[in-house]
């Protein structure tokens, strides 16, 4: 076992923000199908979300809650076990969708539950060494477990984001005037240990071998030394935790050894082990209001709520942070309203949504397929929702690609513009049996947008027997198929239903991206959705 230290400079903590999937499977379920017992319940995505809707979910919120643009930040650290491609683009098409800086600074940590962990490690690195000034990382995560495995019980998925930047010196000491939280401190554990793990031929992510071995030899006394050594460093002792999870008893054990409370326990009874965002999910939690509130009563001075310790676990390798907490940051209170939405659902509903439940029928094939040249050349306005403005008469075709000139005055004085998120609906149709992947009934939605732009997507079965004409939307990055083994992505509208709800989540209302100037009225040209006969695809086609 070895410790591993370093010279610590803080880093500020602007805004956060956080994604849940839709769906929520109780261990009672698990319990019935396999038999044994558990508590709680699991977070996991429906057939249209993963491990990369959730970042971008996520990272949006977190933008909007630090009143940062995409352009903005100088780059997007992102962790996650398993992104959606094992090797491909998988940072390209979450930061192309994000709209940040094609030149941006690019990470992506991947391969254990601690990826989340030196994602954030690694934007900390660069804001400290002055290689960036706004730092975007993103932890997500919606792992398979086996079937049958002990994993079903408390394997969930999630997404967390902070915005990170400098401190400016006169406010490293932490003197109440500066950002609402810092990271003070850090230290890293290693242990050549096999656990959890997943071989390259493997769909699902199986048990550690042995439970009880696992804990008394490898977890606790592995979180517990690396969470000991914060106490060595610089900043204020952890005063409570958040600690990963993977049994839903491990975190509680260990902060009781730690002498704290463990304030991260909501997150893993709402949603259930979170793999790499785990930690980051604890740390939003310990950063809400009613945390912070609660941490400053319990604290010698109610100006002083004290420090929350963070610490995640994966492949060996145990990280604790230090963050110093003065008041609420924001974004924490709405990220954590989330922890109580989500639609219960059957063990059998659950693994056919995981894809461990297939049906005999052959998936329709799209038209195109996904790596040939009218997705590489469409691609970024697909991710990025772009349209062509004309300078003009103001009218937005969609996509830019394949109209040169414009569809109302057939002039060629273009611009490309990110196109607004949010519209309303100006007409739909319900298919009501659609070949899988699709789920019926699936909505075709032609939304016209705040901007002045007209555009055709799909919408969401939960939406169809309510959706109306002149409905507020917003626009949402999903997952619309898997075709030959490469995830396409495309936005899909949802209704509004709920104000409260923080700008760019499904359903709420306010929700907008960058959009482009507000002058055009008619004439935008409606796509189709779909690049293929399936009607997978991004912005219309």
């Amino acid at each position: 076992m070895t410790a591993m230290t370093t010279a610590v400079t803080p880093v500020a903590l602007l805004g956060v923000g956080a994604a849940v999937p839709t769906l929520r499977m109780a261990a009672s379920e698990v319990a019935a199908a396999w038999g044994g017992g558990g508590r709680g319940a699991v977070a996991l995505c429906d057939a249209d979300e993963d491990t990369l809707t959730l970042a971008w979910q996520a990272a949006m919120d977190a933008l909007a809650a630090a009143g940062v643009s995409a352009t903005e930040v100088s780059g997007l650290w992102w962790g996650s076990s398993r992104p959606p491609f094992a090797e491909g683009p998988s940072h390209a098409f979450l930061s192309t969708a994000l709209g940040l800086d094609p030149t941006a600074a690019a990470t992506l940590c991947s391969g254990s539950t601690h990826a989340g962990m030196e994602a954030l490690l690694a934007a900390w690195d660069a804001l400290a060494a002055g290689h960036a000034g706004l730092a975007l990382v993103v932890a997500s995560d919606a792992l398979t477990p086996g079937v049958g495995t002990a994993g079903e019980f408390t394997t969930g998925a999630g997404a967390a984001a902070f915005v990170l930047g400098a401190v400016d010196p006169a406010h490293r000491a932490g003197n109440g005037s500066g950002p609402a939280a810092r990271l003070v401190n850090r230290r890293t554990r290693v242990m050549a240990v096999v656990d959890r793990y997943r071989g390259d031929a493997d769909a699902a992510t199986g048990d550690v071998y042995d439970g009880r071995l696992f804990r008394e030899e490898v977890f606790l006394p592995l979180i517990t030394a690396v969470g000991r050594d914060l106490d060595a460093g610089t900043g204020p002792a952890p005063t409570a935790w958040a600690i990963a999870d993977p049994d839903g008893k491990l975190a509680a054990a260990v902060a009781k050894r730690l002498n704290g409370p463990l304030v991260s326990a909501p997150v893993h009874s709402a949603l259930g082990d979170t793999g790499a965002a785990a930690a980051l999910l604890g740390v939003i939690q310990g950063c809400t209001s009613t945390a912070v509130s609660a941490s400053a009563s319990a604290s010698a001075s109610a100006s002083a709520p004290g420090a929350l310790g963070a610490v995640a676990y994966g492949g060996g390798r145990a990280t604790a942070v230090t963050v110093d907490i003065s008041r609420p940051v924001p974004g924490a209170d709405a990220a954590m309203a989330k922890l109580s939405t989500g639609r219960p659902v059957s063990y059998i509903a659950a693994i056919r949504a995981r894809g461990q439940l297939q049906p005999m029928s052959d998936p329709i094939q799209m038209g195109l397929p996904p790596a040939g040249a009218a997705f590489v050349r469409g691609n970024v306005e697909m991710l990025g929702l772009e349209g062509a403005r004309c300078r003009a008469c103001g009218v937005v075709s969609i996509p830019p690609s394949i109209h040169p000139r414009c569809n109302g005055c057939g002039g060629g004085d273009l611009e490309v513009i990110r196109l607004a998120r949010r519209g309303r609906v100006q007409t739909f149709v319900v298919n009501q049996t659609m070949p899988p992947p699709f789920q019926a009934p699936l909505p075709m939605v032609v939304v016209d947008l705040d901007d002045g732009a007209r555009i055709m997507v799909q919408g969401v079965s939960a939406d169809a027997d309510v959706l109306a004409i002149d409905d507020d939307v917003t626009l949402a990055l999903r997952l619309y198929a898997r075709e030959r083994g490469i995830p396409v992505y495309g936005y899909k509208a949802f209704r509004v239903v709920d104000s409260s709800v923080s700008p760019g989540t499904p359903g709420a209302s306010g929700a907008s991206g960058a959009s482009g100037a507000s002058g055009a009225t008619n004439g935008s040209s409606v796509g189709a959705g779909a690049r293929g006969a399936n009607g997978a695809g991004g912005g219309g086609r």
